[in-house]
């Protein structure tokens, strides 16, 4: 079954624990704390697999996680880190965060993508021993790992996209001008999975065409395939649009071309303005004022026109010298940049508002599970988002704590990663 969307869960591994451990050697008097630091939790990495074409695995198993990092031991020994989850994804496949539709990451370019950063080990009681406190019997639990709830969604990484209704002739011209295969039979729906053919112009010069399941009226609203349609078409640089101009089904070619164009602008207006060359097909059962009619109503909108009859590929050499024509002056294959999920529903999605403050000194340490995420995601140079990230500190009641705690102008605190001077 062919599957280009499923929602799962990701959960990176946790940081082990800090180890509270003395040396023990004989002869050596007052070892001294030596607990050794927790492993740093394995990472979430997604990545390209050109040998998968669909999503459909990701129907049965909708939880992964990474595994945890291993808690420290005596003789100052760091805990093993934990194994990364390297999850394999179709190329060309976007990842969302489920909740706000933010692009966390769009896997078509060859290098693993980190989607869920592992925690970090906690500190052995070795780092906790000063000229005061020779014998810690404390140390520092790990850090938990990130977790998100993802939306996958398989956007075809294709130069061309075919256009049309069902049954116009779309997989007969993809399979007369590449090596690709697909299923041709005379009744609607016969192309239920996007296929995808090389087209060759000449050893050094060819493009990727897309074979799309056809489109019908109210298919920006889901009807027929739907958007299992349209969401192949959003890369593409440009599209030919196939037309029954015989009107062999009972339909007429020129409402078939605006139905389809209105369709398309319905789901993105964007796409709509994707450049499109019109290609005529089954000109060999149309009627000379048909082909006529339909030309002038082409040309009237200045669009690139070609009348080809696939099956016995008439005209479909000049159609492709065309298309290659037109590729050479346009952008590549749109890819998504990654964006900031907004810190609002960081905020909203954490379990619990409570915490911890621990004092070392003029050192305080606050863990609040739910705050990972809002630190990973808070840019430290940016003005907003620090005020941003100070209201959370505020709402939360942390700064009121902090306060109750002792804590006086200049002293350090610590949040994870992040290591500030407190300033009332």
């Amino acid at each position: 079954m062919f599957t280009d969307y499923a929602k799962i869960k990701i959960k990176a591994g946790n940081g082990g624990n800090g180890a509270v451990a003395f040396h023990r050697e004989k002869f050596v008097a007052s070892g001294g704390p030596d607990g050794g630091d927790g492993g740093k939790g394995g990472d979430v990495v997604f990545i390209a697999d050109d040998h998968l074409s669909t999503l459909t695995d990701f129907r049965y198993k909708r939880s992964y996680q990474a595994e945890n990092g291993a808690n420290g031991s005596g003789n100052r020994k760091t805990g093993k880190s934990g194994r990364d989850l390297v999850i394999k994804v179709p190329r060309g496949t976007v990842i969302k965060e489920a909740e706000s539709g933010a692009v966390l990451a769009d896997i078509s370019g060859d290098g693993p993508y980190v989607l869920a950063k592992g925690g970090k080990g906690g500190w052995g009681n070795q780092h906790f021993a000063s000229s005061t406190r020779q014998a810690p019997r404390f140390s520092r639990d790990g850090y938990p790992g990130e977790d998100w709830e993802v939306v996958l969604e398989l956007k075809l990484l294709a130069d061309v996209g075919l256009l049309g209704f069902p049954n116009v002739g779309k997989s007969t011209l993809i399979s007369v001008v590449s090596e690709a295969k697909p299923v041709i039979a005379d009744y609607h729906f016969t192309t239920l999975t996007p296929v995808l053919g090389v087209v060759r112009i000449d050893p050094e010069t060819s493009f990727v065409m897309a074979d799309i399941p056809g489109l019908i009226e109210g298919a920006s609203e889901g009807v027929g395939l739907g958007h299992r349609f349209l969401r192949h078409v959003e890369r593409c640089r440009m599209l030919v649009h196939i037309v029954d101009v015989s009107g062999s089904e009972g339909r007429d070619p020129i409402e078939d071309f605006n139905t389809i164009n209105e369709e398309l602008e319905k789901f993105d207006p964007e796409l709509a303005k994707c450049p499109q060359i019109v290609a005529a097909n089954k000109i060999d059962l149309a009627e000379e004022e048909q082909l006529s009619r339909f030309r002038a109503f082409i040309e009237e909108k200045g669009l690139e026109y070609f009348e080809i009859c696939a099956p016995i590929e008439m005209g479909t050499k000049e159609l492709i010298n065309a298309v290659a024509a037109k590729l050479s002056t346009l952008p590549p294959i749109k890819r998504y940049e990654a964006e900031p999920v907004p810190l609002e529903i960081l905020e909203g999605k954490k379990k619990s508002t409570g915490f911890k403050i621990t004092r070392d000194g003029d050192s305080y340490f606050v863990d609040a599970e739910w705050l990972i995420k809002i630190i990973n995601k808070t840019d430290m140079d940016d003005y907003e988002s620090m005020q941003y990230f100070q209201r959370v500190l505020e709402s939360s009641g942390i700064i009121a704590a902090l306060v109750e705690a002792g804590i006086n102008e200049g002293d350090t605190v610590v949040i994870y990663d992040l290591e500030f001077d407190y300033v009332p």
